[in-house]
């Protein structure tokens, strides 16, 4: 089985225009798409598309914009089809997720970072699908030709609104390791002057993916996805503290470029 868990450890430092920094302790699903139905059937406390104690739900992740969502479609349909767009072909590869499950029917995901293979189980590509408090979606795609031994690399302008404490004419500079034992992600924000003034690192170890883990884990960090929502908001209310320049999501909308599942207001 290719599925797993990861103990892991998320660390926000901020350099710039005020230093503030946190680091807590989570722990996430790494997930082969092919395996979502026999895990499933296999597991007690996890499901896909039911209510469970974890579920994963397609619906939760990537799809391309159109007037209504695609529910007819699996996850990997939906990752296929976009990575079409980005002129790949990975046929009946493999794809990874590193992400959070519903926990008790609530859902928040910050960032989930798929891994995608060939048929000959060569990497491909990477694809970084990062979320806001809106509920907007961004992909960013890491193409084969930004990959470095087991590390895909890429400095890209972000165009999105994540965060109401940085601006958005800004960079988000990836730096991915391929999951194994161990797990290392890093993803640093650069201001437009080519400053690094933000830092996050997830990092972790490998965990065996059973229903004994994840009651562990259910009891170990309760009800995560709402633990992460509340935090972000705990962590936004010290920086207002701090008064940091505050930025609207109405302002700089030039900025916030092939977003997925846009915000509509009421």
């Amino acid at each position: 089985m290719n599925s797993c868990l990861y103990k892991a450890k998320v660390m926000h430092h901020r350099l710039a225009p005020k230093v503030h920094s946190f680091h807590y302790e989570v722990f996430m699903f790494y997930l082969d798409l092919d395996e979502l139905d026999m895990l499933h059937n296999k597991l007690k406390l996890m499901g896909r598309n039911r209510f469970n104690l974890f579920n994963f739900r397609d619906s939760d992740h990537l799809q391309l914009p159109r007037e209504r969502p695609d529910t007819s479609k699996t996850i990997r349909e939906h990752i296929v089809t976009y990575l079409e767009t980005q002129d790949v072909n990975i046929g009946e590869g493999r794809i990874m997720v590193l992400t959070n499950l519903a926990t008790l029917g609530y859902q928040f995901n910050p960032v989930s970072f798929y891994f995608c293979y060939n048929e000959e189980e060569q990497l491909a590509c990477s694809i970084v699908e990062v979320s806001n408090t809106f509920h907007e979606m961004k992909p960013y795609f890491l193409s084969l030709d930004t990959l470095s031994g087991n590390t895909f690399k890429l400095n890209t302008a972000k165009y999105f609104y994540v965060s109401p404490f940085i601006d958005m004419d800004t960079n988000f500079d990836f730096d991915l390791q391929v999951p194994g034992e161990k797990l290392q992600l890093k993803i640093d924000d650069y201001d437009k002057e080519g400053n690094r003034f933000f830092i996050s690192t997830l990092s972790g170890v490998r965990k065996p993916l059973t229903d004994a883990n994840l009651l562990l884990y259910f009891i170990s960090f309760p009800l995560i996805t709402i633990k992460v929502i509340t935090l972000i908001h705990w962590q936004a209310f010290k920086l207002w503290l701090k008064k940091l320049p505050y930025h609207k999501k109405t302002d700089q909308v030039e900025l916030q470029q092939d977003v997925f599942k846009p915000y509509q207001p009421k």
